[in-house]
């Protein structure tokens, strides 16, 4: 593509290389990326629907590309994203998010979240599961890391936070994230961290439970921070109420965490028809004992699961997709984030959801062209 576009979406793809015989290739592969990420983009969520759509848009593809070939085959679209290096695509998309994403501000908070393609396995194989970096305030995806084969989120994490630019935000994880060298990988980075604490860390875990027990006796003879938030929605009533205390001596070694500096409870109360549910939720951070922040930035992360994961499976089809095909999964998800980032970041907003920007996009020459910043 001759614009901008080029930069920001082509022009970040030609560093991969092309797994193709180069005697054998009929389409030029950037060429073939940037139609297969517009056909998702346009609400494509598999390659027999991008190649369908892709022919349909031929013309309007021929303004800015050759396609001398016409669009590819469905067969020639799988048979390149299994091909493609996987670490190759995400590291293309990072870089292409590097470019593009505005600068990441003072206490952004990234968290960082695992998801699984429920039907991206072959019988009896493990199923795409993915480590995703998601910057909870600007909505946009950083990066995603696969977890290896018969490894976990443990050994995933790390790899990802290794590619990711994050001084001066937060970044949060859940507790299989919580072991003291992801916090070391973290503070390395020039981030802060919160980390859930469950019974992955039972010694430390027992040690919060026992403090809290004793403050809520005497809670006048504790020094601490707290925060109380009162969200109404839909019939549901919910308290948060966060403390935050600086005492770290008084848990189980806490010199296994780098720049431990503070640990909050929060007690959640959900009220749904008069029923009362009631929840005690710990967490450790090298951050001051600001329960406001504290509350806050956890609260925040759980934008993960309705801002990422939701999308991807109700909006994008995650889990009903079928490629199982070498690395025709991991580089279709990745995919899926490009689109979702090309609509996050589009210049002028467009009413409803996320559905129905693509469907705009796979409508309107206009709305397209804007999102691929062409206009």
């Amino acid at each position: 593509m001759e614009t901008e576009s080029k930069v920001r979406l082509a022009d970040v793809f030609v560093g991969i290389r092309d797994p193709r015989q180069a005697k054998k290739v009929n389409h030029d592969l950037v060429e073939l990326l940037v139609v297969a990420v517009c056909g998702v983009l346009a609400g494509a969520d598999d390659f027999v629907e991008i190649e369908a759509w892709g022919t349909e848009k031929l013309d309007w593809f021929r303004r800015y590309l050759k396609l001398a070939n016409g669009i590819p085959s469905h067969d020639t679209f799988g048979r390149v994203f299994a091909a493609i290096e996987a670490d190759a695509f995400a590291t293309a998309f990072r870089r292409w998010v590097s470019a593009v994403a505005p600068a990441l501000e003072q206490d952004e908070v990234v968290s960082i979240d695992g998801k699984t393609s429920q039907r991206s396995s072959k019988v009896g194989g493990t199923p795409l599961h993915l480590v995703s970096a998601f910057a909870a305030g600007m909505g946009l995806v950083l990066g995603q890391q696969a977890t290896a084969v018969k490894s976990n989120e443990k050994t995933a994490i790390p790899e990802l936070l290794a590619t990711l630019a994050l001084e001066g935000c937060v970044v949060t994880l859940d507790a299989m994230g919580t072991q003291p060298s992801i916090a070391l990988a973290i503070r390395n980075r020039g981030a802060d961290y919160i980390l859930s604490v469950k019974d992955n860390q039972p010694t430390l875990a027992e040690s919060m439970e026992d403090f809290f027990a004793t403050f809520q006796v005497t809670p006048d003879k504790t020094p601490h921070s707290f925060d109380e938030v009162v969200e109404k929605s839909h019939g549901r009533i919910e308290v948060r109420r966060c403390y935050a205390f600086n005492q770290i001596d008084c848990l189980a070694s806490p010199e296994r965490w780098p720049d431990l500096a503070s640990f909050a409870v929060i007690a959640s109360e959900r009220t749904i028809k008069d029923k009362a549910t009631r929840e005690l939720r710990f967490y450790i951070s090298s951050l001051p004992a600001d329960a406001a922040r504290l509350n806050r930035s956890i609260r925040q992360h759980w934008r993960v699961e309705n801002s990422l994961h939701w999308c991807m499976d109700v909006v994008f089809g995650d889990d009903r997709m079928r490629a199982r095909t070498d690395n025709a999964a991991h580089n279709f998800a990745v995919m899926r984030h490009f689109a979702l980032n090309l609509i996050r970041l589009a210049p002028s907003k467009r009413k409803g959801g996320l559905k129905v920007q693509r469907l705009i996009a796979a409508t309107s020459d206009h709305y397209r062209a804007q999102l691929l910043g062409l206009l």
